[in-house]
């Protein structure tokens, strides 16, 4: 992989980078960024708007951004507030800014951020003692269901809470709920007016008892900065620089939250991919992202498209999934370009029940550990939690270990906090401790000290929590081995304080075990090998993806887990739910046209994917303006082109081709035809350049055929008609016309 990788920062296997050295100055920041991923680190001046495909390095561009600007003195740390959606996310990034050289500035979640500015103002805007926080609603809920005698179950409960929260994030008072979920066209998970009632219990429960929720947070944080001008001043005061990830799943309350927080200024980077919406049903939406440059014309764009993470076949699926799509992020999706070496091709597997399914995929875990991949680099994704139980069963019964995604935090699990205890105290007095008397080295010393409390050379057998607790203390143990490896005069205190670094950071070392965990759960995360599981209709998409809209959700959430793998990528659906039970499931309709004997061919390139680039404000294509050109950048690596036929083809000649080998020779064979006619060389027609960038990028429509070089006005209208119908599959019709004057035209370009 290389320097430019999303993941290099933080490799979950590389010693050497584990604890990299902090960059000598501002300059030194930008060393190994891609020329795309410079251009939004640089870009540090009005609004600016990146556009990053799967695994193409946007958490790497948008720190090294923010490092950049604080290390070259345009950015005071205090003053910058970055902002994302999970707290993982948001002490990943806190990590990296620590070790860039960044580290006052603050990473936050939107809830937590609000938080702070709740508790510190609400004093002076309100008046006595912040409300009590819930920490989960649902009780609450069935309590207000119970009050309205409604009686819900236990996926009921779930689901209602769920109403009230996206009620919230969308604005909608109970009152509103019924006509609101219509207008958006939204499923009630059972009648509307029971669910308004029960929302506006819920609502008088909370007063009540003087308390609020996390959608709470928001709203009056919300209130706070609207009715008081003199703290919305103030809070501005502190942050005049925004940054915010994950910018397609803003809800409309927190994207109300951001416009009070910057107020009339525009200094404000967003990233996102409006391929990666995948949490509508919680109020997301996308179209804060895809309405940036209409919001603000004068916008910097940045679209990253090289993609470090993913082999090419891997690449290839993802993109043949989304040039499926339809709708809106569909017409503005990112066409990845991967630059790794090529690899296995993802392997698609049938079998004849779910335990089958299970084992099967257990065994071949089994095997890619025996071949050498870690089992923390490996992972089991399943569209819903109640997969999960018979592939833990699976694995246990090969003896893999696994851990489950979505449990508690590292930092917070018992034993972790227990060896932090243990840790400092030795640290503090190890010279009067019996247990260090053997102890060489920092890793033995931490090996000592964590073998009182159960951990041990070889992990227990089976699973279970005497596992989950010695993987945790073994975790602790491989973190402190790479610490001495790295810092070789380290001490324990000096471990003790990295361990707390990376506690507020929510920087977990990693836990040797296959992952399992949802689709959605997934999200932003990345492995060796992946194995998507269960891919059947009715499953994915789920049965209760009714609407357009929802079913082009569940294909981005496809597209997620695909785009989780790095090498090994591993696809199954079971044809009936128990063994002897009829076989009645089909493969999912996504995989259509991309598995074998699935019958279509893999789809090329349609019109809409956007290539990698910078746009600047201004700069848009409009009615009657022409967009500003700049050098030819190859469209694989970045290099400036200078020769002809490679500015023709936009790439290197020794760089990676997309080329539909078939098209181009069916292009060879009508271009014979055709200089035969006119009696013409060949070349006077078309150049082999012209042919092979017509057979790397398969036009659909004339503009696009115009866009590629040495394409021009009379080209088009003499040859256009039978070269669309070439790249659509079809057979063209009709003999050129007069061709004199081609020769001319051509004659540079052989």
């Amino acid at each position: 992989m290389t320097a430019a990788s999303d993941s290099t920062l933080f490799p979950q296997l590389s010693t050497a980078t584990q604890f990299p050295a902090m960059p000598e100055g501002a300059d030194a920041v930008l060393d190994g960024l891609d020329p795309e991923q410079r251009e939004v680190a640089t870009a540090l001046r009005g609004p600016v708007c990146v556009l990053a495909g799967a695994g193409t390095g946007k958490t790497r561009a948008i720190t090294h951004r923010i490092a950049y600007g604080v290390r070259a003195g345009i950015l005071q740390p205090s003053s910058v507030l970055a902002v994302t959606f999970t707290a993982r996310a948001a002490g990943e990034m806190r990590g990296r800014l620590r070790l860039l050289g960044a580290g006052g500035v603050q990473a936050r979640t939107f809830h937590s951020a609000a938080l702070r500015q709740l508790q510190f103002f609400w004093p002076k805007a309100v008046g006595g003692d912040v409300p009590r926080l819930l920490e989960r609603k649902i009780q609450l809920v069935a309590e207000a269901a119970a009050r309205c005698r409604i009686r819900l179950d236990r996926n009921e409960l779930r689901d209602v809470t769920g109403e009230i929260e996206w009620s919230k994030v969308t604005q909608t008072v109970p009152a509103d709920y019924p006509a609101a979920i219509v207008k958006a066209g939204r499923e009630a998970p059972r009648d509307p007016a029971e669910i308004g009632q029960i929302y506006s219990t819920y609502e008088q429960l909370k007063r009540d008892r003087g308390a609020i929720d996390f959608e709470d947070v928001l709203l009056l944080t919300v209130g706070v900065l609207q009715d008081r001008h003199d703290i919305a001043e103030q809070v501005r005061a502190q942050y005049q620089h925004f940054v915010v990830d994950e910018y397609q799943d803003v809800s409309p309350l927190q994207q109300r939250l951001l416009e009070l927080w910057l107020g009339d200024r525009d200094s404000l980077c967003v990233v996102g991919d409006a391929s990666q919406t995948i949490y509508s049903f919680t109020g997301a939406t996308p179209d804060h992202l895809l309405n940036f440059r209409t919001r603000h014309p004068n916008a910097t764009v940045v679209k990253l498209v090289r993609d470090y993470r993913s082999t090419p076949q891997v690449v290839h699926l993802a993109n043949g999934l989304l040039a499926q799509a339809r709708g809106r992020a569909a017409e503005h999706r990112l066409e990845l370009v991967s630059q790794r070496e090529a690899g296995a091709e993802p392997a698609y597997v049938e079998y004849a029940d779910e335990p089958a399914e299970a084992e099967g995929t257990a065994r071949r875990i089994r095997d890619l550990i025996a071949s050498g991949v870690p089992a923390s680099e490996i992972a089991v994704l399943f569209r819903i939690n109640a997969q999960s139980e018979v592939y833990e069963q699976a694995l246990a019964d090969v003896g893999v270990p696994y851990q489950l995604r979505g449990a508690e935090r590292f930092f917070e699990r018992p034993e972790v906090r227990e060896a932090g205890i243990k840790l400092r105290g030795a640290a503090r007095f190890g010279a009067n401790d019996a247990l260090l008397d053997d102890a060489v080295d920092l890793p033995s010393e931490v090996r000592a000290v964590l073998s009182d409390m159960g951990w041990t050379g070889e992990p227990p057998s089976g699973s279970g929590s005497a596992r989950d607790r010695w993987e945790s203390l073994a975790a602790l143990v491989r973190l402190a081995e790479d610490f001495a490896k790295a810092r070789p005069e380290a001490t324990l205190a000096d471990l003790v304080a990295e361990l707390d670094e990376r506690a507020n950071a929510q920087h977990a070392p990693t836990v040797e075990g296959v992952t399992l965990a949802s689709l959605h759960a997934a999200k932003g995360l990345e492995w060796d090998a992946v194995f998507l599981v269960g891919l059947t209709e009715g499953m994915m998409p789920i049965t209760y993806a009714k609407t357009d809209e929802q079913i082009e959700e569940e294909r981005r959430l496809l597209y997620v887990g695909v785009t989780r793998a790095r090498l090994h990528l591993g696809l199954s659906w079971s044809l009936a739910r128990s063994p002897g039970g009829r076989a009645s499931r089909r493969a999912s309709r996504f995989l259509s046209g991309l598995r074998p004997g699935s019958g279509a061919s893999a789809p090329r390139r349609l019109p809409g994917a956007a290539a990698g680039g910078v746009e600047r404000g201004g700069e848009a294509v409009g009615a009657g303006r022409r967009k500003r050109r700049g050098p030819a950048r190859c469209r694989v690596c970045g290099k400036t082109l200078t020769d002809a036929g490679e500015m023709k083809l936009m790439r290197c000649e020794d760089c990676p081709s997309d080329l539909d080998e078939g098209l181009y020779e069916r292009l060879r064979d009508w271009r014979a035809e055709q200089a035969g006619r006119l009696s013409q060389p060949a070349f006077c027609v078309f150049t082999d350049k012209t042919l092979m960038a017509i057979a790397e990028t398969v036009p659909t429509t004339a503009s696009e055929l115009a866009g590629i070089s040495g394409v021009g006005r009379r080209k088009l209208d003499r040859y256009g008609t039978d070269v669309l119908a070439l790249c659509a599959g079809e057979e063209p019709a009709g003999a050129p016309q007069d061709g004199s004057g081609d020769a001319a035209e051509n004659s540079s370009e052989k």
